[in-house]
């Protein structure tokens, strides 16, 4: 599994990801525990003044004006959290909640937020022990942090609530806590607005969207190549001294995979032959521009991802000259940006890859292949539904596309006027990155097919070393029609778990 050590200057995607799928162990360092402290004394001393001070000892959000005073303090910050903890609608996933739990310890261990090192320690006992808070879809706007997710993970830490145990069951979370040794925490002033206050679920979620999609554009650069291979279509688009006058990166790298992937192709340069083509259809000759683009908004998420992840997202915060100042640090517009072009850009990666797949399964644009790559046209159906399929998934990820971040409503009696909606950006993005998995599958599984139907022509290297490993995956190739949905499902495993990258890299080297 590993172990992350959390320090105060924030963390990254790779450690994002082990916590969150790999289960990997947390340590807070000396650095974190002094910071923890230090930052704990400022607050402390001024909760002993006189004087109110926002988070500390005044309400939140529209009660802010109230003083609170120090009998009634702890209550406050309990409160918050059992009030917060109105989400609604299905449970989160457990990496998603891992991710958020993970990411607002990160943050707390900056010491920018006055949270105590035994708070601090608690949250990663939790999640060491593999106690997953329950969490459900609805009740972040993506301002003023992620607040109901983030209030379910915090009554935990209280001892309430639900949670799910390493193995999986759904117990009260007192009882989890007990049966592996932790204490529930009795938060004091300050601590309970601090464990709410942050972005880190739209973050987590968008640090696990970029690694998924990594892998998926190199899988859709290799479809793409096995689509032009099977069409017959020309690999000269793709030399490099065309994408070098037009200095997109993005553009350049996809070009590159597709041209390495076609290498020793015997199918390319046909396009002169029987239906003689002046050039490939836009859904062929275009898709590095495509697949490209959506790289470099990628490149442009990564940053933001990058900048986020050494964050200190908290209202109040704690200032190392002592003061604890309001701000609007947790409004999740920069997050909630990326997230949106993210799914965008999805959503045209999809559309490009269905084109491409009907122009294989029709015979008037195929270039000879038999239509739908049916066995027996007429009797069989062949790949027909297969891109229906493919149809609806694509008509999915333009409803997806629509941006979240776009909308606003106001909440909290007009004192959070205007949200970001980034919660909501990032929920739509999962579902994309999943659509568009199955979407890269079905064209994967009609290019292996239409490349195994070109009789007397042989493919590259790369293109009968996909070949080879997803029959072995239990993809069948052509054939009569038979049930077709178990061939779909492992052509997804297929592309999901990485087997199809992993196919090509050993023949073309490592894809960009």
């Amino acid at each position: 599994m590993g172990t992350v050590a959390l320090g105060t200057s924030g963390t990254s995607a790779e450690d994002v990801i082990a916590v969150a799928r790999g289960n990997a162990r947390i340590e807070l360092t000396a650095e974190a525990r002094t910071a923890l402290a230090a930052s704990r004394e400022i607050v402390d001393a001024l909760a002993a003044k006189p004087e109110p001070v926002y988070g500390v000892s005044t309400g939140f959000g529209a009660l802010a004006s109230r003083h609170i005073g120090p009998d009634l303090r702890a209550q406050l910050q309990r409160n918050i959290v059992r009030s917060h903890a109105a989400g609604m609608g299905p449970r989160v996933e457990r990496e998603v909640v891992r991710a958020l739990m993970f990411l607002r310890l990160k943050t707390v261990c900056s010491g920018h937020t006055g949270v105590r090192p035994e708070v601090a320690q608690t949250m990663a006992d939790v999640l060491n022990a593999g106690i997953t808070p329950v969490v459900h879809e609805y009740g972040s706007l993506g301002c003023s942090g992620d607040l109901a997710p983030l209030s379910h993970c915090a009554l935990t830490l209280m001892g309430e609530g639900d949670a799910e145990g390493p193995d999986g069951e759904v117990r009260p979370a007192g009882e989890l806590l007990a049966a592996h040794g932790i204490t529930p925490v009795e938060l004091r002033e300050k601590e309970g607005l601090a464990l709410l206050n942050g972005t880190d679920g739209m973050l987590g979620m968008l640090v696990m969207a970029l690694a998924d999609l990594d892998l998926l554009y190199k899988s859709a650069d290799v479809t793409a190549a096995l689509t032009l291979e099977a069409l017959l279509g020309t690999d000269k688009v793709l030399a490099p001294e065309l994408h070098a006058i037009r200095p997109h990166p993005g553009q350049a790298a996809s070009a590159a995979n597709m041209l390495a992937v076609l290498a020793g192709s015997g199918l390319t340069g046909h396009h002169q032959d029987d239906a003689p083509r002046v050039q490939d259809a836009y859904s062929v000759r275009c898709a590095p521009q495509v697949a490209g683009a959506g790289r470099d908004t990628m490149a442009h998420a990564r940053t933001v991802a990058e900048r986020e992840l050494a964050a200190a997202v908290d209202n109040p915060v704690v200032l190392p000259d002592g003061r604890v100042e309001s701000n609007g640090n947790f409004h999740g517009a920069p997050v909630a940006y990326v997230l949106d072009f993210l799914a965008i850009a999805a959503a045209d990666l999809g559309s490009i890859a269905e084109r491409r797949t009907d122009r294989l399964l029709d015979k008037n644009r195929s270039h000879g292949l038999p239509p739908f790559l049916a066995d027996d046209a007429g009797v069989d159906s062949g790949l027909m539904i297969a891109q229906y399929t493919q149809a609806a998934l694509v008509s999915e990820m333009k409803r997806l596309a629509v941006p979240a971040s776009a909308d606003s409503i106001p909440s909290s009696a007009m004192q959070e006027d205007h949200v970001s909606m980034g919660w909501s950006a990032a929920r739509k993005l999962r579902t994309a990155v999943d659509n568009l998995t199955r979407i890269v599958a079905v064209e994967l599984y009609a290019a292996t097919r239409a490349v195994e139907l070109r009789a007397g022509l042989t493919p590259a290297p790369a293109t009968q070393a996909v070949i080879e490993a997803i029959r072995k995956a239990g993809v069948e190739g052509p054939g009569p029609d038979r049930f077709l949905a178990p061939d779909l499902a492992a052509a997804e495993s297929f592309v999901r778990t990485g087997a199809l990258v992993a196919a090509v890299e050993p023949v073309t080297g490592p894809l960009s």
